[in-house]
C-alpha cells in the first residue's frame, strides 16, 4: 500500500518545483468554508459581510506569522542552528494554537479600531474557526503525520480506527509499514460535533464571548484527549505534550470566563456601527 501523493499539481504552469500541494488546498479550502459558515452567523445577527471582510484581512496574515511563531518557538534547538529556515513555511511547520492566537490578536485589533464588542465577534467566528479546523486536519492524512500510537492487532487495522502509513521518522530511523491511530479524524469529526454544539448554542448564549468560550471547552476537551494518544508532539520540559497542556489551560479559561458573566448577569454592549444592516440602509 503506497502513501499518498502529497502534491496535488505538480509543475504548475509547466514550471519545474511550483507544485500545489494537498495540505495547502485542504487550508485553502477550510478557510473559506469557515469564512462562509461565519459570513452567515454574522448576517443572522444582523451584520453585514464585510464585518468578516474586514475581520479576515487582519486575521490570515496575523494567523499565519502566530502558527509558524508558535513552531518555531517550540523546535527551538533545531531553528536556532538553522535560522535560514525559520521563514520557510513551505517546508512545513505551523501550529494551529499559534493560529489561533493571532487570529485573536486581529479580533482585539479591529475590536478596538471599529468598536465593535470583542466577545460578539469572536462568537460570530467560533463556528467557522472549528469548521476550518476540522477540514484542515485531513491535510495531515496526506502529509502521513500526526497520527497516534501503532496499532498492532490485526482486527483493529482498518479505516477510521487506524490508518496506513508508509513511512515515518522516529528520531533516529525510518521506520515503515504500520498502522497507527487515525488521531486526523478522530479530531477532524470531534471538530464536527463541537461545530454543531456551538451553532445550537449560538442562539441561546446570554452573553458575548459565551459561544466562543464554550469553543474553548468543547475544542480543548477533544485536544487534550487526542494529544494523549498522540506521538511525535511537540513537548513541555515536564514531559507533558504542549497542546495538551494548552488544551487544559483553554478548558480551565472557557469554563471560568462562562461562570464569571453568569454571576456578573451584565448586559451586552448595543453595538450600531457600521456593520448593521440597518445602518447601511440608513448611508443609503
Amino acid at each position: 500500500m503506497g502513501a499518498p501523493d502529497k502534491i496535488a499539481i505538480h509543475n504548475l504552469f509547466g514550471i519545474e518545483g511550483l507544485d500545489i500541494a494537498w495540505y495547502g488546498i485542504l487550508i485553502a479550502v477550510g478557510i473559506v468554508a469557515g469564512v462562509l459558515l461565519a459570513v452567515y452567523e454574522a448576517k443572522r445577527r444582523g451584520y453585514t459581510s464585510e464585518l468578516l471582510v474586514d475581520f479576515m484581512i487582519l486575521a490570515l496574515p496575523l494567523a499565519i506569522v502566530g502558527a509558524r511563531i508558535y513552531y518555531v518557538a517550540f523546535e527551538w534547538d533545531y531553528y536556532s542552528q538553522h535560522p535560514e529556515e525559520i521563514v520557510a513555511i513551505w517546508n512545513g511547520g505551523i501550529a494551529i494554537y499559534g493560529a489561533i492566537i493571532g487570529g485573536v490578536i486581529a479580533a482585539l485589533i479591529l475590536s478596538r479600531w471599529r468598536k465593535f464588542p470583542l466577545g460578539r465577534l469572536l462568537d460570530i467566528c467560533a463556528p467557522g474557526l472549528v469548521l476550518g479546523q476540522a477540514i484542515g486536519r485531513w491535510g495531515n492524512f496526506v502529509n502521513q503525520e500526526a497520527f497516534g500510537n501503532i496499532v498492532t492487532d490485526p482486527n483493529l487495522q482498518f479505516f477510521p480506527y487506524a490508518v496506513y502509513i508508509q513511512e515515518r521518522f522516529t528520531g533516529t530511523e525510518w521506520v515503515i509499514d504500520q498502522w497507527v491511530q487515525a488521531t486526523f479524524f478522530y479530531e477532524s469529526m470531534w471538530d464536527i460535533g463541537v461545530m454543531v454544539l456551538l451553532l445550537v448554542y449560538a442562539r441561546r448564549a446570554k452573553h458575548d464571548g459565551n459561544v466562543f468560550a464554550m469553543y474553548l471547552i468543547g475544542y480543548g476537551i477533544g485536544r487534550f484527549w487526542i494529544e494523549g494518544i498522540r506521538i511525535s508532539t511537540l513537548q513541555t520540559g515536564f514531559g507533558m505534550p504542549v497542546s495538551q497542556f494548552l488544551s487544559l489551560i483553554l478548558v480551565i479559561i472557557g469554563i471560568v470566563y462562562i461562570l464569571v458573566m453568569r454571576k456578573r448577569n451584565k448586559p451586552d454592549v448595543l453595538y450600531e456601527g457600521r456593520y448593521c444592516k440597518d445602518f447601511k440602509k440608513a448611508e443609503a
